[in-house]
This record gives structure tokens, sequence and C-alpha cells, in this order.
């Protein structure tokens, strides 16, 4: 059993399935992909998301807005009140991206401040995205005592002195389909030294499609194609990497 850590089902162009979401969801089935971590980036759609999915037992929400999603500042009330909902495993996705939108560090600052009170607060697990600002990451991490929730630095591309710096933090590091592309060479080499108890992986859909399949829409069930790829790099069977990655992600998520 795979578990995609990280989706974007509400982001989905649903004409490539005859417009019906639950064909997402049956397409990763089928692949062997029984559930989905569905991600929000804005608090004001997240309303929207939740209804969009609220037929599927087996999609679990997070709740938060993206760092490159500052049009509004980030009522911290209003996050802590939305992340009550039931189905919220998870606070984000939250981080800094100096990358695209370096000219709101402000904002983004502010942001992930607030996000990660919250995560303590409700104590669930941190959603971080994060780009070209590993110390800034890093520093809020150890100033707000993101080490009481953990989480998940997801669609990892960082050095490995971020990722063990992130681990020691109780951070876990999600591999997307990135870890396929022929560019990818450091992020493999990252991939390799990751402990066991450490790792997950996630498809980011509708973004970052795995070989064999870019240039397509992403989908939850591409998942596998991450774990192949994963399984090569590391030296492991699939099978071990569905399982670990599954067994990481419960334990995550304090499920049993």
């Amino acid at each position: 059993m795979y578990i995609d850590s990280h989706c974007h089902l509400d982001r989905l162009d649903l004409k490539d399935f005859d417009n019906k979401l639950e064909n997402v969801v049956e397409a990763a089935k089928n692949a062997g992909v029984n559930e989905l971590l569905c991600v929000s980036v804005t608090l004001k759609d997240f309303p929207a998301m939740v209804e969009k999915t609220k037929h599927f037992d087996n999609v679990m929400l997070s709740c938060g807005a993206h760092p490159l999603n500052q049009e509004d500042a980030v009522d911290e009330t209003n996050l802590a009140q939305l992340a009550t909902n039931d189905r919220v495993i998870a606070i984000g996705e939250t981080g800094l991206d100096y990358f695209y939108a370096p000219e709101t560090k402000a904002l983004q600052l502010d942001s992930f401040r607030k996000h990660v009170r919250v995560a303590r607060k409700c104590c669930k697990p941190l959603i971080i995205h994060t780009r070209d600002a590993q110390k800034d990451t890093l520093d809020i991490l150890h100033e707000e005592k993101a080490s009481e929730v953990g989480g998940i630095l997801h669609c990892f591309t960082e050095s490995w002195e971020m990722a063990e710096q992130a681990i020691a933090l109780g951070f876990y590091i999600s591999f997307s389909g990135i870890v396929t592309f022929k560019n990818a060479s450091a992020l493999r080499e990252v991939a390799k030294r990751v402990p066991n108890e450490r790792f997950l992986i996630e498809t980011d859909a509708p973004y970052l499609a795995p070989v064999p399949h870019r240039g397509k829409q992403n989908q939850p069930a591409y998942v596998v194609e991450v774990a192949k790829h994963l399984a090569s790099i590391r030296g492991q069977s699939v099978e071990e990497i569905a399982r670990l990655s599954t067994d990481n992600f419960n334990r995550l998520f304090k499920r049993s």
C-alpha cells in the first residue's frame, strides 16, 4: 500500500478524468495508492477543498496558506478555527520561498511563524515548503519550537545539510517526482542518505509529474513511480519503499 503524502486534488483539471474527482481517487486505488493527503494552499479556498473531497474517506486534509499566496496576511485565529475540522491532520503548507517571491519575504516570515504557533496549539504536524531559504526556515523552526509537533519538508530539493538538521528537529523528508528528473542528481544523493525511518513519498499533483509521465498532468496514482525510482536509488525493493513510507506517515500522524 502507498500513501500520497502531498497532493492538491482541488487543483486538478478534471477534464482528464471525465470531470469526476472519484475517477482520480479510483485510479489511485487501482495503482495501490490507498490514502491521500490533500494539502491546502489558501485559507479562502479551504472550505471549497473540504466540500470537494467530503465523500472520500481515504482523503485526509491539511489547512494552511502557501508562502507564495500572500495576497492577504494570515489571520492566526482564522487558521486555528479552520484547522479544527475533523479531517485536518496537518497545518500547511507553509514555509518560505525566496526563489519565486523574495519581495514578499516579510509577509512569508510572519505567515510561517503563525502557522507554527497554530500547529503547536492544536498539536498537528507541519507541512513545509522551502526554497532558497534554508537558514531562515531552520531558524524559525528552532525559534518557534516546531520540534514539539514535527512535520514534513515536502517536495524536498535542498541540501543534505538541511535535511539532516530538519530530521534532528523531528521532521520527515518527502520526495516527489523531481527525484526522477534527469538534472536531479544532487537530490538523488540526498535520497540515498535519508534514514529509512525518515522519508515519505508524494506527487504534489497536479504538478511535477514523474518520469515517465513528464509533460502530463500529475495525479496521485503516479506516486508509485516515485517509489520505483527511490527503490533504485536506495538499493531497496519497491515493496520496502511502500512499507517504510507508509509506516513513516502513520508514525508522524500518530495513526495505529
